[in-house]
């Protein structure tokens, strides 16, 4: 609660907290827009692939052109991390390589890391999270999306006594979209090809939050920082609406659908034939508690929350997040109390390629949203035990052998061509699967 007062005290002491963004996209960007709001805060080096990009983005966001004319600009986001200007190292640019690559520099030049960059922390995360404490440095997840929303209400739950039934988030949901390919992405979101073109959205990136696989590897990275279970087969995305969360997410055994206790499910904002739920989660986050005695139970009611018919379990839900409107509490809590915003520590949950339609041999994987393959969620230990391909590993991967459609593609469906360092950070995390 006193992130705000630590950060006027180093302003005040002309010792402001130096951020370096890696990718300048719309998370990154919303980031930016509210630099200029935060004093004590600056962004000393931006780095992106393209710095006139980057730089076009900064006035988009309404910086002015002293500041953008104090920034360093840069292409190499590894020349970032070990600038002495720095102290925080952001990660926003969505390549789980590239996120390993940078997350491992700023780690050895004795930098804090943001990982925004999900599909590097569900790939790699743990092992990140261990080398930077054993540096003395803190590894984070990005405060505004949703595994680190969803894991400060965890840790909330737990530390007021109370059990986690289960945890996640809301998304628009149906099994048909499994299927669905880049070309046809824009019907679903009420836009035209072109006007989607024109704000410059790219139909891929959005395919990945509409195919279910962003929300397997959202539901994986929360999973692995908070510790729960995930399901046996997957996640289920029942439709479900605030007021039933904790009615439709108890154990199976008292009427529910979840298999057990501390569990990840993401639920829908859409019935199975196309109507929307009332009073939907699509934006937001959720918890649902189970009350430790008798006592706390009758307080869920006294109180108001929703409870299930038992009244046993409670559900609390925060509707909206704000993306990189929100980043700057992760930066400050990483530089001004060593503690991160959510971090993953255990291995519980895997996203995994699954084929979404028949694959032949001479086919090149291309990755989440694309047309070959959609991201599942399933256990860590089912995924070792598949020998399953990471969703973020199957990008430029050619198949050697048939995979059939809706079948997970494993690492002998492929011809092996991955990188040193990711696969040794990649094993680093196997090895603490539980």
């Amino acid at each position: 609660m006193n992130l705000h007062s630590m950060l006027k005290a180093r302003a005040a002491e002309g010792k402001p907290v130096r951020a370096g963004l890696i990718g300048a996209g719309k998370f990154g960007s919303m980031f930016l827009s509210q630099v200029p709001s935060t004093p004590g805060l600056e962004v000393s080096t931006i780095a992106d692939l393209s710095p006139t990009r980057a730089q076009a983005a900064c006035r988009a966001v309404g910086w002015e052109e002293d500041r953008i004319a104090a920034t360093r600009f840069v292409e190499d986001g590894r020349h970032l991390a070990a600038a002495d200007d720095v102290d925080v190292v952001i990660d926003s640019t969505g390549s789980p390589a590239a996120g390993i690559a940078h997350a491992m520099a700023a780690i050895e030049h004795g930098k804090h890391v943001v990982m925004v960059n999900v599909e590097a922390d569900v790939l790699a995360g743990p092992a990140l999270a261990q080398r930077a404490r054993a540096a003395g440095v803190v590894y984070s997840m990005a405060y505004g999306d949703q595994p680190a929303l969803v894991a400060e209400m965890v840790d909330w739950a737990r530390a007021t006594g109370f059990r986690v039934q289960a945890a996640g988030k809301g998304t628009k949901y149906l099994p048909s979209y499994h299927q669905v390919a880049p070309d046809n992405v824009w019907s679903h979101y009420g836009l035209s090809p072109e006007a989607a073109h024109a704000a410059g959205m790219n139909p891929q990136m959005f395919n990945s939050f509409l195919d279910g696989t962003k929300s397997a590897i959202e539901m994986a990275a929360i999973a692995n920082a908070c510790d729960l279970d995930v399901p046996a087969d997957g996640l289920a995305f029942p439709p479900c609406g605030v007021d039933d969360l904790a009615h439709v997410l108890r154990p199976r055994e008292i009427g529910g659908i979840m298999e057990g206790a501390a569990m990840v499910e993401v639920v829908s904002s859409l019935e199975r034939d196309g109507r929307p739920v009332f009073r939907d989660l699509r934006w937001g986050v959720y918890v649902v508690l189970e009350a430790p005695n008798d006592y706390a139970a009758a307080c869920f009611r006294q109180y108001g929350l929703p409870v299930d018919s038992t009244g046993r379990y409670a559900s609390m839900y925060k509707p909206f997040h704000l993306i990189g409107l929100e980043l700057g509490i992760s930066v400050l809590s990483a530089a001004l109390r060593g503690e991160p915003t959510g971090q993953s520590r255990v291995f519980r949950g895997d996203a995994v390629a699954v084929a979404k339609r028949d694959l032949v041999p001479g086919d090149v994987l291309d990755g989440e949203g694309g047309y070959t393959v959609w991201g599942k969620l399933l256990p860590a230990r089912i995924s070792l035990e598949k020998q399953a391909l990471p969703i973020g590993l199957a990008h430029g991967l050619k198949v050697i052998h048939p995979v059939e459609a809706g079948e997970v593609v494993t690492q002998h469906h492929v011809e092996q061509s991955l990188d040193g360092q990711v696969m040794k950070l990649r094993r680093e995390t196997e090895a603490l699967a539980g």
